[in-house]
């Protein structure tokens, strides 16, 4: 996978250059913690945005062009570098993933313009407790005593945030989104299985694609003509959505994915304060509680892991 990472860092220019130099002393955990946290802050204004687009036009239609532009976003780099650089060696691996994880999009989208930003957001963190599993069972990854108390105290942050929810109007939306966690997790251990095979971007670009041609079907059902504004939204979905998944490509592919799973937790704070800004959703104190103990047992297993 790290062959295809020096012409990218040269592309990108000196200051990508000096980020790469000053973090490659750092352990495998703590990269791939910081990619993951990047990544997180990524995917909250992404979904800030999907949570616009998805208000003003039909939910599978925003997951179709939201994907479409992730894959026309990276079309350049594609034909710049050859199509052969970019054709995989698992082809079905690529598409078993791709139509995993449309499955959970379409249960993820159909509830995203119903569901709060810091919700939502929490309702997605019990997709790490799947992911460890799947670790586990899958890939043999070592499970330190850590990683399993510190995903345990996140998780009980998520029900403090997501338990008073359920039993409002928008549960059965809650429960519809919760449904497409062990989906989304599923799709990422299939993501780390290729990352011993396919370099990032073949995998990114293949999301793009298999997921694009997926969600086609659905978007076509009840199609409407975007307008200027919602197609530059999407434009801009296609570039933080690229932009977020590799990061968390690189993740899996530097460090155990069970050990980056704690840095998701963060990712409650950047949607709190996308929610409150764009959508005028005031955390409650059962929200500011659980992203206090998530935040206390992100923090902490990053430490741990550090120092292991």
């Amino acid at each position: 996978m790290s062959a295809d990472v020096p012409p990218r860092r040269a592309a990108l220019g000196p200051t990508w250059q000096r980020l790469v130099a000053r973090t490659a002393g750092l352990s495998p955990t703590v990269r791939g913690l910081l990619w993951s946290a990047s990544a997180g802050f990524l995917f909250a204004h992404l979904n800030a945005l999907m949570r616009l687009l998805s208000q003003q036009l039909d939910p599978f239609q925003t997951q179709f062009l939201r994907y479409l532009f992730s894959f026309l976003v990276l079309l350049p780099l594609v034909l710049r570098a050859g199509l052969a650089s970019y054709w995989p060696k698992q082809v079905s691996g690529h598409f078993t993933r791709g139509a995993v994880h449309t499955l959970g999009l379409c249960l993820w989208f159909l509830a995203l313009p119903h569901v709060p930003l810091a919700d939502m957001t929490a309702i997605g963190f019990t997709g790490p407790i799947f992911i460890m599993i799947g670790a586990y069972v899958f890939f043999r990854e070592t499970m330190h005593w850590e990683r399993w108390l510190a995903t345990a105290v996140g998780l009980a942050g998520v029900l403090i945030v997501v338990t008073p929810k359920l039993t409002g109007s928008g549960g059965a939306y809650n429960l519809v989104m919760l449904a497409s966690a062990p989906l989304f997790a599923a799709s990422f251990l299939l993501t780390k299985a290729l990352t011993r095979s396919e370099t990032v971007g073949v995998i990114v670009v293949w999301q793009g694609i298999t997921v694009t041609l997926f969600s086609l079907p659905l978007a076509l059902l009840h199609w409407q003509a975007p307008s200027l504004l919602q197609w530059g939204g999407f434009v801009l979905c296609g570039v933080l959505g690229s932009a977020g998944h590799y990061c968390l490509t690189r993740s899996f592919g530097v460090a155990d994915i069970s050990a980056t799973q704690s840095a998701k937790f963060l990712d409650l704070l950047w949607a709190s304060v996308l929610g409150w800004l764009v959508f005028s959703d005031t955390p409650g104190l059962p929200t500011l509680i659980g992203g206090t103990v998530i935040c206390t047992a992100t923090l902490w297993i990053a430490r741990r892991e550090s120092r292991r």
